[in-house]
Formats: C-alpha cells, sequence, structure tokens
C-alpha cells in the first residue's frame, strides 16, 4: 500500500514537473505568469488536444481576473488533473488517415493546399488562413504543391510512451 502511494506521488511530482517546464518556456519575464494565448501552445506540447470550446473552458477556469495572463499556480492543479485523468487525449492515427482518406475522393495519398485550407477553414473546428498559411509552409510538399497526408500524420500524432 504504501508502495503504490509513492509511486502515485511520484507519477504527480513528474507530472508537475513536465507543465513547469512547458509553462516556463513561455514565461518571457520569468515571473510564473503566460500570456492567455500561449495556453493553448502549452497544452498541446503536452500531449492534450482539447477542442476549441475545451480550452475556452480551461482558459476561464484559470485566467486571472479577465487580466489576458495565467499564473503557474492557477495553471498547474487544473493542469495536473488533466493529464493525471486522461483528458484530451490526442484522436488515434487510424482514424486520421481515414478521415484524410474520405477527403480523397480519388484516393491520391495526397491533397492540394486549396483542397485542406477549404476543409480546414469551412469544416468543424475553423483553422484560420493564417493558420492554414503556416501549416501549409511546413506540410507541403514545395515542389510538387501538395499535401501527403500520411506524413502530415506522422507529424501530428504524438507517441504514447514518450
Amino acid at each position: 500500500m504504501a508502495e503504490s502511494k509513492q509511486s502515485a506521488e511520484a507519477t504527480v511530482s513528474d507530472v508537475q514537473k513536465k507543465i513547469r517546464a512547458a509553462f516556463e518556456a513561455f514565461d518571457y519575464e520569468s515571473n510564473n505568469t503566460v500570456d492567455v494565448r500561449e495556453i493553448g501552445t502549452i497544452i498541446y506540447s503536452l500531449g492534450c488536444f482539447p477542442s476549441q470550446a475545451d480550452l475556452h473552458d480551461l482558459i476561464a477556469e484559470v485566467e486571472e481576473d479577465q487580466t489576458g495572463y495565467i499564473h503557474l499556480d492557477s495553471f498547474l492543479p487544473v493542469m495536473s488533473k488533466v493529464l493525471l485523468e486522461h483528458k484530451f487525449p490526442p484522436i488515434p492515427e487510424d482514424l486520421l488517415l481515414q478521415a484524410f482518406e474520405v477527403l480523397d475522393k480519388e484516393k491520391r495519398g495526397y491533397l492540394e493546399p486549396e483542397e485542406l485550407t477549404k476543409y480546414m477553414t469551412q469544416e468543424g473546428e475553423l483553422f484560420t488562413q493564417e493558420e492554414m498559411d503556416e501549416m501549409l509552409t511546413a506540410l507541403a510538399d514545395h515542389e510538387k504543391n501538395v499535401v501527403y497526408y500520411k506524413d502530415l500524420i506522422n507529424q501530428l500524432t504524438i507517441d504514447p510512451d514518450m
């Protein structure tokens, strides 16, 4: 019994170290606060993928009086609970592949940037044009002007053992 309690405490400690490290990467003034606009990136970097609505709710829970800043003391317990309860897991690789294959009606193995932009800015949780431009800059094969979605899936998925 004592051994499992120590193991649980070690797990919590490890989780909190990960959260602190991710948070501190965006704490540019070293005052244990980050701009609220960085929270999504921090959460994604920790392997959690909430919907925009869930992200908004989480921010509302931890933001300091609508100041636009989030303090580590508010964020740490909430994010620890999220990680320990495995909330907001990534979408499994096979489901992502199925989704891309539905969009790729001709079964080419790729989508053209214009097609992907149309889907991502008009369906589901919408991306902005700026987000699409950034993503396409990073992910498109610029010689052939296409996005190979299997390559994209490899970049979007996280090894759960990391």
